[in-house]
């Protein structure tokens, strides 16, 4: 049966009839002795956060809860619920619209973090460079609706600051962003403050965690708000809503306009 039995692998669970060892501790042990949070933790990376860590990390996944339902995941949830999908499916469609625009700055913003951190020059030589290969728009600062400042931003980095001087982690990358923020108030003659994913990447970024992580970390924080507000959607009803009243209608483009626009 070894064919069979090492189809997969995995340090992550064992379990028989009567027994369940997650990470190699009885469910048992964990149910009323780990918080949901601290569950993430062990059952992602295998050991346990400090109390300082925990709060730090517990922090950046309240944070991100929810954007209401102008946002394209949690309008999907509303969408699905009226369509006759059960909760289940209407938090996966929305999950599914997490992508590299919405839902990937978190994790874009902590690959630039590290990127700078590890660049040989001056921030302004990094943030050049990182620019030449991605784009002009640095992921985790701005926002479009919140200005000048999101909200979430500086209490975020106030835990932080709390944390750094508990040993819970080093600074490192929250002065890597901090840099990037003044760098680019200089260039835009503004403030170009962090937002909401510029400084969950500074504590993924200061805990450890992978960029890849971020998102993943990032759709389980907006998961609550997804169902929040499906959930919200089921109880007030209505049947068949797009993203807005039937009384309006999208712009049409004829021939002529066609042509003016190209294909």
């Amino acid at each position: 049966m070894s064919d069979v039995a090492d189809w997969w692998s995995t340090a992550i669970i064992d379990m028989e009839p009567g027994r369940i060892d997650l990470r190699g501790e009885p469910i048992q042990d964990l149910i009323g002795n780990l918080s949901f949070a601290e569950m993430i933790w062990f059952m992602v990376r295998g050991d346990r956060p400090s109390p300082s860590q925990l709060r730090l990390f517990e922090a950046a996944l309240v944070a991100a809860v929810d954007h209401g339902p102008q946002a394209p995941s949690i309008a999907t949830a509303r969408m699905a619920v009226t369509c006759g999908l059960p909760l289940n499916n209407a938090m996966a469609s929305a999950v599914n619209m997490l992508g590299d625009i919405h839902g990937g700055a978190g994790e874009q913003a902590v690959m630039l973090y590290q990127f700078v951190h590890s660049h040989p020059s001056e921030v302004g030589a990094a943030m050049d460079e990182w620019i030449a290969s991605h784009g002009k728009i640095l992921p985790g600062f701005g926002h479009r609706f919140h200005t000048p400042t999101d909200p979430r931003a500086p209490r975020l980095m106030s835990l932080v600051d709390e944390a750094i001087e508990q040993g819970a982690c080093e600074g490192r990358f929250k002065a890597v962003a901090t840099d990037l923020e003044t760098e680019l108030a200089q260039r835009k003659s503004k403030p170009v403050p962090m937002n909401i994913d510029g400084a969950t990447a500074v504590i993924y970024a200061e805990l450890g965690f992978p960029a890849p992580l971020a998102r993943g970390l990032f759709c389980l924080s907006r998961s609550v708000g997804i169902l929040a507000h499906a959930w919200e959607q089921t109880q007030q009803g209505g049947r068949n809503k797009g993203p807005t009243p039937p009384k309006y209608r999208w712009t049409y483009l004829d021939a002529a306009a066609r042509s003016e626009t190209g294909p």
